[in-house]
């Protein structure tokens, strides 16, 4: 079905999209700053993804595609990086109403130094599988900002944690989980060759930079605008 992958990025932004105009706490008044972070964050996994596509380290089916493409990208694969971070930055807003004031603890700073560590120290030994070594070393650098930054981890790791039942939900299908064929496909010799299901582990971590990246960047743009008002 060509609008399948369409379809699944329809489905993970309907639900945040209608409750952003709940009128206790609008997130539709965050578009601003979730837009600029969106475009940041957005053009740098869209550079990488269309140069591991150009490689042939991974590809997309066209039987679940519409055929509009954009380089080597189709529409679906660009819409990924906005209806992806549309879902996780309100999630993350909603959870800063819904508990509110809670602060880092002790053993989540030391949780996130040690698995940047950890991904740092994998990515380096995998340095000839590219996917791996780009995905682990990208977000074990940024795990290691947000500790000297002294950001506030606890409502990034329950955004990444809620998020992720239905990343796997999701991914699952794009990666072939109930389908004929994937959606996405993998060239094994660019990754462990470790699935979680039909996922590969790495694809965890991608999605953990690219939803730490948005929620970082929302709050940045967000925190200058206020300080110049």
């Amino acid at each position: 079905m060509q609008y399948t992958y369409l379809l699944i990025n329809i489905a993970c932004i309907s639900i945040p999209f209608i409750a952003s105009f709940y009128k206790k706490h609008a997130f539709y008044k965050e578009w601003k700053y979730f837009f600029l972070s969106c475009m940041l964050v957005g053009t740098f996994f869209l550079i990488w993804d269309e140069i591991f596509t150009q490689l042939d380290f991974w590809g997309f089916n066209p039987t679940y595609l519409t055929g509009i493409y954009l380089g080597h990208l189709p529409l679906e694969e660009i819409l990924f990086f906005v209806c992806i971070p549309y879902a996780c930055s309100f999630t993350y807003f909603a959870f800063l109403y819904l508990i509110p004031n809670k602060k880092n603890n002790q053993k989540l700073i030391k949780f996130n130094y040690i698995l940047a560590l950890f991904l740092l120290g994998l990515g380096i030994l995998n340095y000839h599988k590219w996917y791996t070594f780009l995905t682990f070393l990208f977000l074990g650098i940024f795990l290691l900002y947000l500790k000297k930054l002294k950001v506030n981890l606890f409502y990034y790791y329950l955004t990444f944690a809620t998020i992720l039942p239905f990343f796997f939900m999701s991914n699952g299908i794009l990666t072939g989980s109930f389908l004929e064929a994937p959606i996405v496909w993998y060239n094994n010799t660019q990754n462990l060759g470790i699935r979680m299901f039909t996922i590969p582990v790495e694809d965890t971590f991608y999605g953990m930079l690219l939803i730490f990246g948005n929620i970082y960047f929302h709050q940045y743009f967000k925190q200058k605008a206020n300080a110049k008002s």
